[in-house]
C-alpha cells in the first residue's frame, strides 16, 4: 500500500459514493457497539440495567467524540498533504498523530476511571441505576486506548483515501462484540460489566488486527517502536485543526448530556426512553455523519490540489446522498415510533413515555443533515475555528437554554422537550449555509481571476 486513493480526479458522484459507503458501514458497525449492549441488557436484565447502560454510553460517547474530533484533524491534514503530493509531510503527520494518541489514550483512560462517579452524579443518574452505570463506565475506561488506536489508524487511512480497510477491521470487532455480549451477559451472568467487557475486548482485537495487517503491507508507516515520534510543527498543525473539532463535538455532546440529566429527574421510564432515543439519533444521523467525515477527506485532498469547484460539487452530492436515509428514519418515527422503542425494550411504561419524544426529536434527523455536511465541507478546508464557534454557540447559547426553558415550563411533556434539538439545528443550518455560499462565491471569483491571468493559447 504505497499510496492511497486519489480523490481529486474521478467522477465526483463516484468518488463520494465509493468513499462514503465504506465510511457509512464502518460507522454503523461502531454505533452497534452501544446498541448491542443496550439490546442484550434489555433482553436479559432489569429496567435499572437498561437505564444504567443508556446513561453510561452517553458518558463514553464523550470520550469517543473527543477522539473522533482529534483523529479527524489527522485525516484533514494527511488528505491535504496527499493532494499536495508531499510525502515527507505525510510521514511526519502520521507518526505524530499515532504517537499523540497513544499518550491521549492513557490519559483519558485514567481520567474516565477516576471521575466516573462525579460525572454520573452531574448527570443526575437515578439512584437505582447509579452503581450499575458507574460499573459500566469504569470497565469501559480500561479500553479507551483501544478506541484511540483504532480511530487514529482509521483516520490515517481515510486521509490517504482508503475507507475500505477500516471497514474490515471494525466489522470483525462488531461481530465479536455482539457474540461477546451474549456469552458474557446471558451465559456468564456478568450483566452490565459483561457488556462493557465485550466492547473493550472487541475494540482491542480490532486495533491489533489493523496494526498487523498494515505491517504486512507496503504502507508508508511501519508499526515499530522507532517509528513513533512527535514532530513539533506537525503537532501544532494537528492541534490547530483537531482541537476545535473536538471542542465542538464535546460541546454538542454535553448539550445532549444536559438533556439526559434533565430527563433523569423524570424517573426511570423517561431516562430509559431518552437513552433509547439517543441510540436512534446515532443511527439516523449516521449517513449525515459519515458523509460529513468523508467530505472532510475529499475536500482536504481537493483543497490541497487547488480544485475548488470540485469541492462544492462534492458538498452538494454528499447532501443528496445522505438525505434519503434521514427521511427513512424520520418517517419511521412519525408512523411507528412504538416499534422503534420496542426493539430495545418491551416495557409498556418506557414505550408510552417515549412515543411523544420520538415524534418530535426525529425532526432533527433532517435538520442536522445540513449542519453536519456543511461543517464537514468547512473542516476539510481546515476552517475548524468557524465550525467550533458555530457548534459551541448552537449548543451553549441555544440548545441548553432552550432545554432548560422547556423543562421548567413543561417538565412532564417529553414531546415538547423533544423539539429543542431540531429547532436549534435548523437555526445553525441557516447561518452555516449562508457562510458556505459566501465562501464558494469567493472561490469562484478567485478561480475566474486566475483564469484571466493565464497567457493566451
Amino acid at each position: 500500500m504505497t499510496a492511497g486513493n486519489n480523490l481529486t480526479t474521478e467522477n465526483i458522484l463516484k468518488t463520494v459514493i465509493t468513499f462514503t459507503v465504506p465510511f457509512l458501514l464502518a460507522n454503523l458497525i461502531q454505533a452497534l457497539y452501544g446498541a448491542a449492549d443496550l439490546m442484550v441488557i434489555g433482553w436479559y436484565c432489569s429496567s435499572e440495567s437498561v437505564a444504567a447502560v443508556s446513561t453510561g454510553t452517553q458518558v463514553t460517547q464523550i470520550i469517543t467524540s473527543i477522539i473522533s474530533g482529534l483523529t479527524l484533524g489527522g485525516t484533514v491534514l494527511i488528505g491535504k498533504y496527499v493532494g499536495m503530493e508531499k510525502t515527507d509531510d505525510i510521514k511526519e503527520t502520521i507518526s505524530t498523530n499515532l504517537t499523540a494518541f497513544i499518550i491521549a489514550g492513557a490519559v483519558l483512560s485514567v481520567l474516565l476511571f477516576v471521575f466516573a462517579a462525579p460525572i454520573l452524579t452531574a448527570l443526575k443518574t437515578p439512584e437505582s441505576s447509579f452503581g450499575l452505570a458507574k460499573e459500566y463506565v469504569r470497565v469501559c475506561s480500561c479500553g479507551v486506548i483501544f478506541i484511540c488506536g483504532y480511530n487514529a489508524i482509521s483516520a490515517v487511512l481515510r486521509g490517504y483515501g482508503d475507507s475500505k480497510s477500516p471497514l474490515i477491521f471494525v466489522a470483525v470487532s462488531g461481530v465479536l462484540n455482539f457474540f461477546g455480549d451474549i456469552i458474557l451477559v446471558k451465559y456468564l451472568n456478568l450483566g452490565v460489566s459483561g457488556t462493557a467487557l465485550a466492547t473493550i475486548l472487541s475494540q482491542g482485537i480490532s486495533m491489533f488486527l489493523a496494526m498487523a495487517y498494515l505491517n504486512k503491507k507496503d504502507f508508508v508507516f511501519r508499526f515499530r517502536l522507532k517509528s513513533f515520534s512527535i514532530h513539533r510543527q506537525k503537532l501544532k498543525e494537528l492541534a490547530f485543526v483537531g482541537i476545535p473539532i473536538t471542542l465542538q463535538e464535546c460541546m454538542v455532546r454535553f448539550s445532549f448530556l444536559y438533556l439526559t440529566s434533565v430527563t433523569n429527574n423524570l424517573g426511570v421510564n423517561a431516562a430509559a426512553a431518552v437513552g433509547i432515543a439517543s441510540k436512534y439519533d446515532v443511527f439516523a444521523m449516521l449517513p449525515a455523519t459519515s458523509v460529513a467525515n468523508a467530505l472532510a477527506a475529499i475536500v482536504a485532498q481537493n483543497y490541497g490540489a487547488g480544485k475548488y469547484k470540485r469541492m462544492s460539487r462534492a458538498l452538494f452530492t454528499g447532501i443528496l446522498f445522505a438525505l434519503p436515509f434521514s427521511l427513512i428514519f424520520f418517517f419511521w418515527a412519525q408512523i411507528s415510533s412504538e416499534s422503534m422503542i420496542g426493539i430495545f425494550s418491551n416495557e409498556d411504561g418506557i414505550i408510552r413515555t417515549g412515543i411523544p419524544f420520538f415524534r418530535t426529536c426525529s425532526f432533527d434527523y433532517i435538520a442536522v443533515l445540513f449542519v453536519f455536511c456543511l461543517n464537514g465541507y468547512l473542516n476539510g478546508r481546515s476552517m475548524t475555528i468557524f465550525t467550533m464557534i458555530s457548534s459551541c454557540f448552537g449548543a451553549a447559547a441555544l440548545r441548553i437554554p432552550l432545554i432548560y426553558l422547556l423543562c421548567s415550563r413543561v417538565p412532564d411533556n417529553l414531546g415538547v422537550i423533544g423539539m429543542a434539538a431540531p429547532s436549534v439545528s435548523a437555526i445553525m443550518a441557516v447561518y452555516t449555509l449562508i457562510f458556505v455560499v459566501l465562501l464558494i462565491r469567493r472561490d469562484n471569483k478567485y478561480c475566474t481571476q486566475m483564469i484571466k491571468k493565464l497567457p493566451p493559447v
